[in-house]
């Protein structure tokens, strides 16, 4: 039985007009795409057309080590970004800095979830990666925007004014690098599979946002 036999010719013409497919004639129980795919490149780099047919060969894109290593780094660094919002509460009364401090705290524990549910699913040992310094990992490499032991406890020793300038200048660093490690996951050939892209993409993009935030409310204390 064809494919215009199962689906009937309404169907199947409604499907060749919408996706373009070459089913319909008979003779074939596949669909063959007739149109170009377009399959997107990394940040920074160009998008591919491929040809007709050739998307059918594309395999699913696995994950890497820099994948793992990436989201691995990620544990810390989101950690890290919600320490420094639970000083806080307690150290300025400032609306926009609580209420973004706040939103900063609830995305990076979603994306927490997110990323550990991620390593499960692919049986990727944790390790230590919540057990390192303030600028290092556990593994003991440096990532980038982490704060040094000693500029933590200069945000959490300041109050006031002083605490939203630094606050706000101490977390611009913090984003900057995480988009810093996206940009370095694309370039050690990782950030292709489905889900690991997707993450990335929202990290570059959320943080990017922020910061512009960040650098508008400092600029107003710096005036």
């Amino acid at each position: 039985m064809t494919a215009s036999e199962r689906t009937g010719p309404a169907t199947c013409l409604a499907l060749a007009l919408v996706f373009g497919l070459a089913a319909c004639t008979g003779g074939t129980d596949e669909f063959a795409p007739t149109s170009p795919v377009v399959q997107l490149g990394a940040p920074g780099e160009e998008n591919h057309t491929l040809a007709p047919g050739e998307s059918l060969d594309l395999e699913s894109p696995k994950h890497t080590e820099a994948d793992e290593q990436f989201m691995l780094d990620m544990i810390a660094h989101h950690d890290q970004a919600i320490t420094m919002t639970g000083f806080v509460d307690e150290r300025t009364d400032d609306r926009d800095i609580r209420l973004l401090a706040e939103r900063m705290r609830v995305s990076q524990e979603d994306e927490l979830d997110l990323i550990t549910e991620w390593l499960q699913d692919r049986v990727v040992p944790l390790n230590d990666a919540r057990a390192g310094g303030h600028d290092h990992d556990g593994d003991g490499h440096a990532m980038p925007g982490m704060l040094t032991e000693a500029q933590l406890d200069e945000l959490e020793s300041a109050d006031g004014a002083d605490f939203e300038r630094l606050f706000l200048a101490y977390m611009i660093q913090h984003h900057q690098g995480a988009v810093q490690m996206v940009t370095e996951l694309y370039a050690a050939g990782g950030g292709h599979e489905s889900e690991i892209d997707q993450f990335a993409r929202h990290v570059e993009s959320d943080q990017g946002v922020e910061i512009a935030k960040m650098q508008q409310l400092l600029a107003a204390r710096s005036s």
